[in-house]
């Protein structure tokens, strides 16, 4: 079950039906299609629960029937699979040089992927609240349009989140102590919806688990590749944030004292020469002579072009920069020892010739033998990951077994 924050426990027969709710909808969704006898004997509710909670998810279109089956023992069964046509989640990532929108319906089907051209590393705080907002509204718009219910809409930021959905710090955007969440939802106004903000890592390693090459993972890292480099982590099924909600900063970890500036201040920071804006002006000095650089997309472009040319100076450079991936994979896999840590953003782009070195170093720095089975992989997921996992993150008052408002 995707959550966002500590689901409360059952207290009163209220709350047990929530709970039991919960639990149909969790097993429907990992089972489907799957009879109510079926329910029954697998969670070890009795029937009459399981034929009530059923009703109710049907009427409120959560569940749908899909007709009968036969190749079972005993008569005929009639199939559930989830809905949820009425209904959206929207998800919203700040990027390196766009915001992207992702709406998924409580199935997990995407719905629309938009994204918009936008600095956000040399825009001002109020400037993305803005560009935020508009896209928001189209989306909203569009699912609306479509007869649609917004559940939620969670925004993924590329920094520390706090856990009242406020930003102490994003380094790479240049924020410092920037209210995020209360200014969305003062510029949204009154939504009738959730409206909340998350690490960006965080919801990419949600959208790992529920639509990626090891969905199911119970522990499981992704690394972010973009303006900076963060790790979201789920340790025994769960999202780990730490005392405040700062988990997972590891682009932030100091691998040389002596390294290169880093935008948070200090030096030798694994993201000083990891972060997407440190690769490009490695390996293509001269980018930025015309200025910023802006559009990161074809210079990635180049890097690969240059890379496939096996250009002498690229590939040195990217294996470099694998080692120190690699090197700051270790440090996950020797406290975490997660089943696999997969990468994302410009990290997946440039998997081909970042990757041998990074698994090289991982296994060479890990005490445990073979890495102590951990793997590294690239995602098999789009640069739209944190957005499709904040998508999925605003199902989370449903999948806990809340029924929809209305």
């Amino acid at each position: 079950m995707i959550s966002i924050h500590n689901e409360p426990q059952p207290t009163d027969l209220g709350d047990v039906r929530v709970a039991n709710r919960a639990v149909v909808l969790r097993h429907v969704r990992l089972h489907a299609p799957c009879s109510r006898a079926d329910i029954a004997a697998t969670t070890g509710l009795n029937k009459a629960t399981v034929s009530s909670l059923v009703t109710e998810l049907l009427d409120r279109r959560l569940l749908r029937e899909t007709g009968l089956t036969g190749n079972r023992v005993g008569r005929p069964a009639t199939m559930l699979v989830l809905d949820g046509s009425p209904y959206a989640a929207l998800g919203l990532q700040i990027g390196a040089d766009d915001l992207v929108v992702v709406a998924v319906d409580p199935g997990g089907n995407r719905l629309l992927t938009w994204r918009r051209a936008f600095p956000a590393p040399t825009a001002d705080p109020a400037d993305t609240v803005r560009a935020l907002v508009t896209l928001a509204r189209r989306a909203i718009g569009r699912v609306t349009g479509q007869g649609r219910t917004v559940l939620g809409l969670t925004v993924g930021v590329p920094g520390l989140v706090d856990t009242a959905g406020a930003v102490p710090l994003a380094s790479g955007l240049g924020w410092r102590d920037v209210p995020l969440a209360a200014d969305l939802r003062a510029a949204l106004r009154e939504t009738g919806f959730t409206v909340t903000v998350d690490t960006d890592a965080n919801l990419a390693v949600l959208a790992e688990q529920r639509h990626g090459a090891y969905a199911g993972a119970t522990d499981l890292v992704h690394v972010t590749g973009g303006v900076s480099v963060g790790a979201g982590v789920l340790a025994g099924g769960r999202l780990l944030r730490g005392g405040r909600g700062h988990a997972g900063e590891l682009g932030h970890l100091c691998l040389d004292p002596a390294g290169p500036p880093c935008p948070c201040g200090r030096r030798g920071c694994l993201a000083a020469s990891t972060a997407l804006p440190a690769v490009v002006a490695r390996l293509l000095p001269d980018a930025t002579h015309d200025g910023p650089v802006t559009d990161y997309l074809p210079e990635l472009d180049r890097i690969v072009a240059s890379a496939r040319q096996e250009e002498p100076a690229v590939l040195a450079g990217l294996a470099e920069i694998g080692r120190q991936l690699g090197h700051g994979a270790s440090i996950l896999a020797n406290l975490l020892n997660p089943e696999a840590i997969v990468v994302g953003g410009h990290f997946a782009t440039l998997a081909p010739w970042l990757l041998p070195a990074a698994r090289a170093e991982l296994v060479a720095r890990t005490l445990a033998p073979q890495a102590g089975g951990c793997r590294l992989d690239a995602s098999t997921l789009d640069s739209a990951a944190p957005a499709l996992g904040g998508a999925t993150a605003a199902l989370a008052t449903i999948e806990a077994g809340r029924l929809p408002v209305g």
